[in-house]
């Protein structure tokens, strides 16, 4: 589930992935504007009889569009048309309010800005009012039209199907569904009128994307549908059929592939990657950079000469067993179980907050996720003064800790911080393990590469934040209840640096073991080397960030033509089927390269 708040509107256009397609996917592929993906439709249904046509959809998915062109195509084919809205058959807002809203945080002592609350596992079924659905059945059962057409979010749902003649789905990306969000173009499942932004974002992590994510997972793995339609671009919406969409996934699950980051301005945010990607000048700074966060990113595909552009995670679900391997698909539920993000605050203006995250247990009573959220730092690069915050101090008065940042939420006291909290020297090669509950912080004017568990990130309690005010002016709200509740206090700087501060240990040669422990089920490694270096997935992917160096190709062994040229902080993921690999130096300075991979082990983690 996505939970990007304010995504930047830019599109990257550099990480495209080139599989070989069959020539059959690249003729099937519909694109040069929607009308041309109606026109397709209706000439495909025009010597047919009477038709019922359903168009289903991601959250945020424009259904408009495509509807009115194909009522247009079909008129011109002198077809008699009537549209039906699934979105009728919801249950009443207050029903909807006992299921779902009900059971979000409501308390700001809590959670001040209304951030959390209990994700609603029931599918749109549990939405539905039966009488509306029966009723709904039997308008279109009695419609004599020539083609009925039934849009709507949910109407794909197993008790509809046998009703269609035709299914279509709608896909939109994590980042246009936030930015459709933000422009006010959606109200949530089952309202009448929208909430405001940050509720209606918060409602749809609970319940909209969930039920969306669940229907969608299930339609793509059984092939469903006819047709699917990439539908960021309303006007140009790419559409292909279900044998092309197939070809296309599977092919990329051959190859090591790259996503669509998504940039994102933030108070403490740097230049480091405003300059490296020469990103927008109209971006304030760039403070996070999700490269590789399973629900917030896509993958861009190159398909004859058009590139389409797939959310990841509907190619990771139809792909799991080929891109996680089967024992992660087994552990995690088809889940893509580690997150990658850059957190930047070269030359800026501060710190991040003084912050902790909750374990499984907490999340799964509180909020029904599926897991904890543990975390780690691999610092990539430093300027002056350059701090790693990790852990209390042994010397720190905790009780005292709690009382500081409390006058600071409530009276604006400043805190001293350091009198409490440990750090390390940040230093280019430094790996911190950060398992839930220690409190941490990336300090001011380095960069650094944030390697996380499932959870994606939602679950962070700000302890203090140096009474900073965010970009509207107002002072950054603060979760000491709950940083209080999930923070461990024993972990001192004693125990941060007999624990989760490791110097390398070598596993072979030009490979080293560079953070690993018990609490947290991946391992991080560093592979150092001048021109080439062979691995092997072994049924397990393999993550790879250029954290050194200026271009590498990661290619199968077996199957050369399977590659992939990445630059510098590219994050590269190795597909478990891939097998044995060779990573070749396309520079001329020597390479090191960060590797993320589950650790033995891991089917047997329960924490």
């Amino acid at each position: 589930m996505s939970f990007m708040y304010n995504p930047f509107p830019y599109d990257d256009p550099r990480p495209v992935n080139r599989p070989v397609l069959r020539e059959s996917t690249i003729n099937s592929l519909v694109h040069g504007g929607t009308v041309k993906a109606a026109a397709r439709i209706a000439s495909e249904i025009a010597g047919r009889g009477r038709t019922v046509i359903a168009f289903d959809g991601y959250t945020t998915a424009d259904f408009g569009s495509i509807v009115n062109l194909l009522t247009q195509q079909l008129h011109l084919r002198s077809k008699k048309v009537s549209i039906l809205d699934f979105s009728t058959v919801y249950k009443s807002e207050s029903e909807l309010y006992d299921l779902v809203d009900s059971k979000l945080t409501w308390d700001r002592s809590i959670d001040p800005t209304l951030l959390f609350g209990y994700i609603y596992k029931g599918g749109y079924e549990g939405l539905l009012d039966s009488a509306k659905v029966e009723a709904f059945r039997e308008s279109i059962l009695r419609c004599q039209d020539d083609v009925v057409i039934v849009h709507g979010y949910g109407c794909l749902v197993p008790s509809m199907r046998d009703l269609y003649d035709l299914k279509c789905y709608l896909d939109v990306t994590p980042k246009e569904t936030m930015l459709r969000i933000r422009r006010g173009h959606y109200v949530n499942l089952g309202m009448a009128e929208p909430l405001t932004t940050p509720l209606i974002i918060r409602r749809c992590y609970y319940c909209d994307f969930e039920v969306a994510v669940g229907l969608r997972k299930e339609l793509l793995m059984g092939d469903v549908c006819d047709w699917y339609f990439a539908s960021d671009k309303v006007d140009d919406m790419h559409m292909l059929d279900r044998e092309a969409l197939s070809d296309v996934f599977s092919s990329l699950a051959k190859y090591p592939f790259r996503c669509k980051p998504v940039y994102l301005e933030g108070v403490w945010g740097g230049s480091y990657f405003m300059k490296f990607r020469n990103l927008p000048r109209t971006m304030r700074n760039c403070a996070w950079v999700f490269d590789l966060i399973p629900m917030e990113v896509s993958v861009l595909v190159e398909v004859g000469k058009t590139v389409v552009e797939f959310p990841f995670c509907s190619f990771f679900m139809k792909e799991g067993k080929a891109v996680l391997g089967e024992d992660a698909v087994k552990k995690f539920g088809g889940y893509f179980p580690i997150r990658f993000n850059w957190d930047d605050s070269w030359h800026s203006s501060g710190n991040m907050s003084i912050q902790c995250h909750s374990g499984a247990d907490f999340n799964r009573k509180n909020y029904n996720e599926f897991g904890r959220q543990d975390e780690s730092y691999y610092v990539v690069a430093t300027g002056h003064g350059a701090k790693t915050f990790l852990g209390f101090r042994d010397d720190a008065d905790t009780g005292e800790f709690f009382k500081a940042i409390e006058a600071a939420d409530t009276k604006g006291e400043p805190v001293d911080y350091q009198k409490y909290i440990s750090y390390e020297e940040s230093k280019p090669g430094l790996q911190v393990m950060i398992p839930a509950g220690t409190v941490h912080s990336s300090g001011r004017n380095q960069v650094v590469l944030e390697i996380g568990s499932l959870t994606i990130g939602s679950y962070t309690y700000k302890m203090y934040d140096y009474l900073r005010l965010d970009f509207d002016g107002k002072q950054r709200p603060i979760h000491t209840k709950l940083g209080k509740e999930n923070v461990v206090t024993s972990r001192t700087t004693s125990w941060v640096r007999n624990n989760i501060v490791q110097a390398p240990r070598k596993v072979r040669e030009g490979e080293y073991i560079v953070g690993e422990h018990d609490q947290l089920y991946f391992t991080l490694r560093r592979l150092e080397f001048e021109k080439t270096i062979e691995d092997n997935t072994a049924g397990r992917f393999h993550v790879l960030t250029l954290v050194d160096g200026d271009r590498v190709r990661i290619r199968s062994k077996a199957n050369p033509d399977r590659f992939y040229e990445a630059d510098y902080l590219d994050i590269v993921v190795v597909p478990a089927d891939m097998g044995e690999y060779v990573i070749e130096n396309l520079g001329v300075e020597p390479v090191c390269i960060h590797k993320t991979m589950l650790k033995d082990g891991f089917m047997d983690d329960n924490r």
